[in-house]
């Protein structure tokens, strides 16, 4: 595992992304969005820097251990540890941030640290969890798949394209010109 501490970005770096464990079990499991997060991982190096809080790390060995016992969280941990992914350490700093973000905004403790280190990287967000949308005023995310909102909005806005594009099929058909 690969620890260290989180610093800013420099000029002419690849560019940030924290990801939060929803992005990484969803890759793991071939959930949807999996393909945004590999190809983040196939930009590694060259245009792209991936980063875990330790904290988010711990989340996803908690849910690992709890669904599949002991042999599926070694497993996992191993998947985890193999990617080009930079495990942040939370110092007091980063603690203090996440408890800011926490006593604000209704999301869980750990996707506070995701959402502090984001912000000390100046990174995009990562994520699929509809848990995000209450801080995306304040932090890049860049969604795996569109929060159930907006996803219902395309979806009425696609029938409704469609609706259209029957309609005028059928008035063709009923007055030929």
């Amino acid at each position: 595992m690969n620890t260290i501490a989180a610093s800013p970005p420099e000029e002419n770096v690849p560019r940030n992304y924290v990801l939060d464990s929803f992005a990484i079990i969803g890759y793991f499991d071939d959930e949807p969005g999996s393909e945004i997060v590999g190809d983040l991982i196939r930009q590694v190096p060259k245009s792209a820097s991936l980063f875990l809080s330790i904290i988010n790390f711990g989340e996803i060995a908690y849910e690992a251990e709890r669904e599949r016992g002991d042999a599926g969280l070694q497993t996992r941990l191993a998947e985890v540890r193999s990617l080009p992914i930079a495990f942040v350490a939370a110092d007091e700093t980063t603690v203090l941030a996440a408890a800011h973000i926490k006593a604000k905004h209704p999301v869980s403790y750990a996707d506070a640290f995701a959402i502090a280190l984001a912000q000390e990287l100046k990174a995009t967000i990562v994520t699929g969890d509809p848990e995000f949308r209450t801080v995306e005023k304040f932090v890049d995310i860049l969604w795996l798949r569109e929060p159930e909102r907006k996803r219902k909005q395309i979806e009425k806005k696609q029938a409704k394209e469609r609706r259209a594009t029957y309609r005028v099929k059928s008035n063709r058909e009923r007055h030929p010109k």
